[in-house]
């Protein structure tokens, strides 16, 4: 079994090989280690894309906006991938967005994850009938698992979802009281006892 390094390092370097800058080249290095990491085809995706990357001149886009539609071509996943992280701090208050047409979308939704980390906020991401939670960049929850080359995605959303506790304020209060319980109430006993304790006169 490769390891994430050799993966981490055999993909930049293919990137570099095709013409990428080194700085695009190591994004799409650690995108593709961190997918094969939560057990997604990341490195299967990227060797596809490369094939046919030559013959197929992919939308480029650098600033990104509430609706990206393309006409013609599908986006490149690593360029859409880059703008998108780059600039999510400003897109975050949109609160959702729009592409259309989205080549090799596995490797996009890398980027995606990475930008949930950034911001410290779950992202929502629906790929035609694809959804996927993106956690800070610790996980991606999803119903896609297969080991497959998946080749487009023709409608992709995308929700920035403010963070909130999953219990209530009663709950909490109702925790803090539990744990309150483990603090004993200091007695003139105990303080006597707690004073120079562990302490031994020797003359």
């Amino acid at each position: 079994m490769r390891s994430l390094s050799e993966i981490d390092t055999i993909s930049k370097r293919a990137l570099r090989a095709k013409g990428f800058s080194w700085g695009i080249s190591e994004e799409i290095g650690k995108s593709v280690k961190q997918l094969e990491l939560f057990g997604l085809p990341g490195l299967k995706n990227l060797n596809q894309y490369l094939k046919i990357y030559d013959q197929n001149k992919f939308q480029q886009i650098k600033l990104i906006s509430k609706n990206n539609i393309s006409e013609n071509k599908f986006h490149c996943p690593i360029s859409s991938g880059i703008s998108f992280l780059d600039q999510v701090k400003s897109l975050e208050k949109l609160k959702s967005l729009e592409f259309n047409k989205i080549a090799y979308p596995i490797l996009f939704l890398s980027f995606v994850s990475r930008a949930s980390e950034v911001l410290g906020k779950k992202i929502l991401i629906k790929m035609d009938e694809k959804e996927f939670m993106l956690n800070f960049n610790q996980s991606i929850f999803g119903n896609y698992s297969k080991s497959e080359i998946w080749e487009n995605s023709n409608t992709v959303l995308i929700n920035f979802i403010e963070n909130s506790n999953s219990f209530s304020e009663e709950e909490w209060k109702e925790m803090t009281k539990f744990a309150n319980e483990t603090f004993v109430e200091e007695t003139d006993e105990l303080k006597e006892k707690s004073a120079g304790a562990g302490l031994t006169d020797n003359d």
